[in-house]
């Protein structure tokens, strides 16, 4: 089996410095809502578990197994509506504990770029 290069994800916190997207760049909006009446940052239950980005980044590779989604080798991720972003690059960064088979995974496929 060939070697995985793993993916450089970028991390944007701030509104308005989204960067270019390439047709090999991946968004990745956080939280990710699902459209059902609130503003993007607000508390919410059932989009609680759109906001773990390990989970989404896992997500974003089993479409792409399925066909779903093209490939990509990079992923920027907006963090700009998630009130403390610095939990997102500890998830990046294996400062927050794996919590399933799927946050290794994610671990060994992607790895934080950079935070702005």
């Amino acid at each position: 089996m060939a070697a995985v290069e793993p993916i450089p994800v970028t991390v944007v916190t701030e509104t308005g410095h989204l960067l270019a997207l390439d047709a090999n760049t991946a968004l990745l909006r956080l939280p990710a809502n699902s459209g059902h009446g609130h503003a993007d940052g607000q508390n919410c239950v059932a989009c609680a578990t759109r906001t773990d980005v390990r989970a989404l980044l896992y997500d974003m590779l089993e479409e792409v197994k399925l066909g779903r989604r093209a490939r990509f080798t990079r992923v920027v991720v907006d963090a700009s509506a998630v009130t403390d972003p610095s939990v997102v690059v500890a998830a990046l960064t294996g400062k927050l504990p794996a919590q399933a088979l799927r946050d290794h995974t994610v671990a060994r496929l992607f790895y934080l770029a950079d935070a702005a």
